[in-house]
Parts: structure tokens; C-alpha cells; sequence
């Protein structure tokens, strides 16, 4: 009747074996799961012959094989080629997407924002999987707008809350998803809503189940839903924050309802850019134009309210007092507003390129190769911003390298063209660059070949890692260095462009993409000219068009 950690129940399978001098045995264990003991019974006689056991063993690497080599690089860096050939998108596949489970938080739920985040990459490698899981998630909005945080498909049951950003998630991917492949009609997919009693006043998150509704309106209507919901502004006009933004931790910056965000400002900025062209498409002249004002109304403002002097502010608490600010003993700086007002394209260049210059100031650190996401963390001040307070200081969000976000600064820094800084950045977060020798390996404890969540900041765990396989920060590993790094962006379904921003001492790298039944190789050059061939014919413009079939060459000259 025990229970607590390191009591949880193992299944294990002993089994003794006499080997001769030289004598090979191989050995096969099952595990699986059927609907009856018949099924299992025919699975135990199928699979006790080895070779239909290694022919089945075959196509399950064949699978992964014909999966994750549908884009390969090679370039100056064998940790990035690693990384990306492989293991950043069979992580974001096998652990996020498909098992949703790992040895840090054994849970399976699908988290609204986490699953929608996941898919982005696999708009290069199986966009059906990537539009399955916008259609999947919108199920799981309510008639309000608002979302379950997160979801067990089996009994059916999620939890309600009054986390600011999981709702918005669906547009912002569903724009990805449309501007990437072009795939404009699920946008007129017609998906149901959830129906329960709205959450209470001082009531922040309900698990139950809840029921299906009768209304079923398109993927486009459930989006604009989801942003409706959230122009609520506070009295600085900035977007009101809840019982959380992205950062779950601060829970309690503004519960009470009258708590501001400034990342959310920037993210709903960024939605808002990429979302009016949708409206457009679909004529919706009304949303459109009430969109375009409103980006006016939050770019001023979080310029207004948000401009700390050398970094743009973390948020407002319920109280007014500022989060994120040279006022702060602790949280003077947080990474996700300074990253996001470059990645909205919403925030004045000047003061972003300085934001950012803060950030690497104050939350880079080289040596440790460690970046915090925010900075002094929380530990005995009278701010009171949520659990995330319950953290050691130095751990998780609270002051550790929580990865999602701050792979966020490599995508800033990119956009920005700061090229080498990206870079730099890029192979600081690397999992492999954390155990090049036995020294860091055992300074680093976890595996070099996925991401960690997170990464201790603070003695005497500085520099370990924790929550290895289940972390966003996969997928976003894998799409900031081919996109924002190397350049290599899908346009619409009609080809792809190569625009990178890579360091300089990168002279030369290769990309090749599967596209249908057809394979483009990929050179880009450092000449010094701005030329593009494809199968030696020079294109005008700079996308490079595709079709299904055959094997092409293209030469990027930058």
C-alpha cells in the first residue's frame, strides 16, 4: 500500500540464457496491447517465428527512415546536422505527438497549446499530421472561445482555465499552416465546440467533462472565436494576463482579472499581422479592419506602457506594480518579451535591437553555456507572481534555462540578421554541445541526444539538466535552424525560398527536400552575389518552384 517516488510499478521480464564460445542468440520481447485474448494469442503464434519478427523490426525503421529524411542538411556544424537529421523531429514525434509521455511526467493528456506547438514542424515533414492536430484541438474549444489547457482523450475528461494564451495558439498555427502549404480549406472545415458552465468569479480552473455542443461552425470562425475572446485590455492597454500567459508559473500576476501581459501583447500582435490576410481571403472585411486597428492600439501601447528603459517589461499584477523591470529586486528581466517584440515585428527596431542586447547581458551566460529565462529569480521579495515562486531559485522557469522560451532569443537574434549571435545561441542550447567530453557529461547528467527542459542555473546543480524527451523546445529546435537559421522556408505550396542568416565562417551547406516523389538538392554558397539557379536555369524572383517528380539541383548564391 506504499506509494511516493521511486515506488512506482515496474513491469520487468527475467530471462536466462547459455551462451557457448562464440555462439549468437537473439532474443525477442513483446510489448503490446490488443482488444482480446484471441488478438493476443494470434500476435504471440505470429510473432514467435524471428523472421517474421525482424521483417516487422524492418518496417519500423523503415518508417523513421522514410519520416525523418524528408529534409537533411550537412553543413560546417556535425551537432546541428545531428540534431536536425533525426533526433529533434523522432523527439517531437515519438514522445510529444505520439506518447505524450516521458520519464519526468508520465500524464498522456494533450495540452492545447503544447500539441499545437508540435505540429509546426511537421508541416515539413507530414503536414497532414500537422493539420489532424489543428483540427483535433479545435474540438477542444468551448462555444466561449476559450480552451481546455489540457485534455485525457480516453475518459474525456480536461481542465478549464484562465490561461491567457492556449486559445490563441489555434489561429496563430493555423496561419502558419496555410501560408506554409497553401492549403486553404480548412480554414471551411466544419468542427464542434465543447458546452459547460463557464468558470465562476475566483474560480480559476475546473476538471471535469464536459459535453459536446450542437454547434459546429468552420476552423476560421473557431479562430477569430479564440481572438475575439482575447481583446481584453486592462488599464494600461495592455492584454489582460489571467491565470497565466505562456509562462504557467506566474498564476497568480493576474488572477484577480486585472492583470496585464506584455509578451501576450506581442503575441497577439504577431497573430493578428498574419491573421488579417485570412480575413481577407475569406472576405471578412469587418474582422479585418477592426484587426487593423487594434495592432495600431497594441503596438502604442506596449511602447507606451512596456519600454523599461533598456528592455521592454515582463507584465503588470493585478495591483499595477510592474513585473520584469529595473523596479524589481527580483525579475528585472525576463526573456520572452524581449524575444517576442522582435519576433512580432511589432516592437520599434531600436528599442528591440537594445532588448535584446539586454537580454544577452543579463540572461546569457557563455561559460555555463546556460541561458536563464529570467533574472534574479524569485526567493524572498513581496512579489507574490504564482508557483512558480515554489521553484528553488535557479530551477525550471524560476531563473533556470526552461528551453522552450529562450530558444526564442536564437529566432530574435535571427530575425534581427545578428547571425552569429543566433548561432552562438543556438549551439549554447544543443544538447550535444553539453557533453563533448566526460567532464561535461557529468556535470550535464542527461541524455546528449534529446532536449531538456530545462537546465539548473544556480550551485551545486549548475548546469544539469532535468525533464529530458517531453519539451516544446524540440520542435522549435527544428524549426528555427532550418528556417530562421538556414533559411529554408515552404511558401504556400508553390516551392520555397532560401533566405539564412548564418554565421560567416559557414561558406557553404547542403539542404536536400523530398517533395512528393521528387528530391531538390540544395547548395548555398557564400559568393558574395545574390544568384539562384535551379538545374541550371537562373530563377527570377526568390522562390524556387516545385513539382513531384525527378531530381533537381539548386544553387543559392548569397
Amino acid at each position: 500500500g506504499r506509494c511516493g517516488s521511486g515506488l512506482e510499478p515496474v513491469l520487468s521480464e527475467k530471462v536466462y540464457l547459455r551462451l557457448g564460445a562464440n555462439e549468437e542468440k537473439s532474443l525477442v520481447i513483446i510489448l503490446g496491447a490488443e482488444d482480446s485474448i484471441e488478438e493476443i494469442q494470434n500476435s504471440l503464434e505470429e510473432f514467435s517465428d524471428i523472421t517474421r519478427v525482424e521483417k516487422e523490426l524492418e518496417k519500423v525503421k523503415g518508417y523513421w527512415e522514410r519520416l525523418l529524411t524528408k529534409i537533411k542538411i550537412k553543413t560546417e556544424d556535425k551537432a546541428l546536422d545531428f540534431m536536425i537529421n533525426g533526433w529533434l523531429p523522432y523527439e517531437t514525434i515519438s514522445c510529444r505527438l505520439f506518447s505524450r509521455t516521458a520519464f519526468y511526467q508520465c500524464g498522456g493528456a494533450y495540452g492545447f497549446r503544447d500539441q499545437l506547438q508540435d505540429s509546426i514542424p511537421m508541416i515539413y515533414i507530414q503536414p497532414e499530421i500537422a493539420r489532424n492536430q489543428i483540427l483535433y484541438s479545435a474540438t477542444r474549444q468551448f462555444e466561449e472561445g476559450d480552451v481546455q489547457h489540457w485534455w485525457h482523450p480516453v475518459v474525456n475528461s480536461g481542465i478549464r482555465t484562465r490561461f491567457s494564451d492556449d486559445l490563441l495558439w489555434l489561429p496563430y498555427v493555423t496561419c502558419i499552416y496555410v501560408k506554409t502549404t497553401g492549403d486553404y480549406k480548412i480554414l471551411d472545415e466544419e468542427i464542434g465546440y465543447l458546452k459547460d458552465e463557464p468558470l465562476r468569479e475566483g474560480e480559476d480552473e475546473r476538471y471535469n467533462v464536459s459535453s459536446k455542443s450542437d454547434l459546429k461552425e468552420s476552423l476560421y470562425n473557431h479562430c477569430i472565436r479564440a481572438i475575439n475572446r482575447s481583446l481584453k485590455f486592462g488599464s494600461h492597454n495592455i492584454p489582460l494576463m489571467g491565470s497565466g500567459d505562456w509562462n504557467d508559473g506566474m498564476s497568480t500576476v493576474g488572477n484577480k482579472g486585472k492583470g496585464e501581459s506584455i509578451w501576450l501583447g506581442w503575441f497577439l500582435y504577431a497573430i493578428l499581422k498574419d491573421f488579417k490576410d485570412l480575413c481577407i481571403y475569406k472576405r471578412d472585411e469587418d474582422n479585418y479592419e477592426k484587426y487593423i486597428k487594434t495592432m495600431d492600439f497594441i503596438k502604442e501601447n506596449l511602447e507606451i506602457h512596456g519600454w523599461d528603459g533598456s528592455w521592454y517589461k515582463r507584465a503588470y499584477f493585478d495591483d499595477g506594480t510592474p513585473l520584469g523591470s529595473h523596479e524589481n529586486q527580483e525579475c528585472k528581466i525576463d526573456a520572452l518579451s524581449q524575444c517576442w517584440s522582435v519576433i512580432s515585428e511589432a516592437g520599434d527596431k531600436e528599442r528591440a535591437n537594445i532588448a535584446m542586447s539586454s537580454l544577452e547581458k543579463y540572461l546569457v551566460k557563455p561559460k555555463e553555456k546556460i541561458i536563464l529565462l529570467l533574472s534574479p529569480p524569485f526567493d524572498k521579495s513581496d512579489l507574490k507572481p504564482g508557483y512558480i515562486k515554489g521553484y528553488v531559485p535557479g530551477v525550471r522557469e524560476n531563473g533556470g534555462q526552461y528551453t522552450h522560451g529562450v530558444a526564442w532569443v536564437a529566432l530574435a537574434l535571427a530575425k534581427l540578421g545578428r547571425g552569429e549571435e543566433a548561432y552562438n545561441i543556438y549551439s549554447m542550447l544543443n544538447p550535444i554541445n553539453h557533453s563533448l567530453n566526460i567532464e561535461e557529461a557529468n556535470v550535464f547528467k542527461t541524455e546528449p541526444y534529446v532536449m531538456a527542459a530545462d537546465i539548473y542555473s544556480v550551485a551545486p546543480h549548475e548546469g544539469r539538466g532535468g525533464w529530458s524527451w517531453y519539451t516544446g523546445s524540440s520542435g522549435w529546435m527544428y524549426t528555427i535552424a532550418l528556417e530562421h537559421i538556414l533559411g529554408f522556408r515552404l511558401i504556400e505550396g508553390k516551392g520555397f525560398k532560401i533566405k539564412p542568416c548564418v554565421p560567416k565562417d559557414f561558406k557553404e551547406y547542403y539542404i536536400d527536400y523530398v517533395y512528393g516523389n521528387a528530391v531538390y538538392h540544395i547548395k548555398v554558397i557564400r559568393s558574395g552575389n545574390s544568384t539562384i539557379t535551379l538545374d541550371g536555369n537562373v530563377i527570377k524572383g526568390d522562390i524556387i518552384p516545385v513539382t513531384s517528380n525527378g531530381e533537381h539541383e539548386v544553387k543559392v548564391n548569397i
